[in-house]
């Protein structure tokens, strides 16, 4: 998929979004409908999930997927960057990346996006897993930079 199409989808899946989960403000509930849709409107998208910050750990929460690691070891791996970053990281080859937790020997590469509440503090994080190689750019992290927004928005 060119960048342009990514781009053009996104702007759908957000508005399609933005009113499905309209119906609570429950976090929860919302990421699981972002986790449902995001999962089959994007085929290169493998595993999709959320991990949340629960008292000092990272817990996975609602995901669309094979079974998920359901703690991940502190301040190691993609997902624990993203959190201790506060931003967006995108692995064009989790492999090479040092520290990575592998759940599933089947991903190749990974986005993660923070997931910031009310008072613009990091709780969780958006962690999406393809099995090609560099699978994620630009678009998706602007893309699902947006939608994470609308968790707590």
């Amino acid at each position: 998929m060119n960048e342009q199409s990514k781009i053009k989808r996104y702007e759908r899946v957000y508005e399609q979004i933005k009113e499905l989960i309209q119906a609570t403000t429950n976090p929860v509930s919302r990421m699981a409908t972002i986790n449902a849709i995001l999962q089959h409107k994007f085929s290169y998208y493998y595993w999709t999930g959320f991990y949340e910050l629960i008292e000092g750990e990272l817990l996975v929460g609602a995901y669309q997927g094979p079974v998920a690691c359901l703690k991940l070891k502190k301040d190691t791996g993609v997902c624990w960057a993203g959190i201790n970053s506060g931003e967006t990281v995108v692995v064009d080859n989790v492999h090479d990346f040092p520290g990575h937790i592998a759940c599933s020997s089947a991903s190749n590469s990974e986005i993660v996006v923070p997931v910031f509440d009310k008072e613009k503090r990091v709780v969780a994080v958006l962690d999406v897993d393809s099995k090609e190689y560099s699978a994620f750019d630009q678009a998706d992290k602007a893309g699902l930079e947006k939608i994470v927004a609308l968790i707590y928005g």
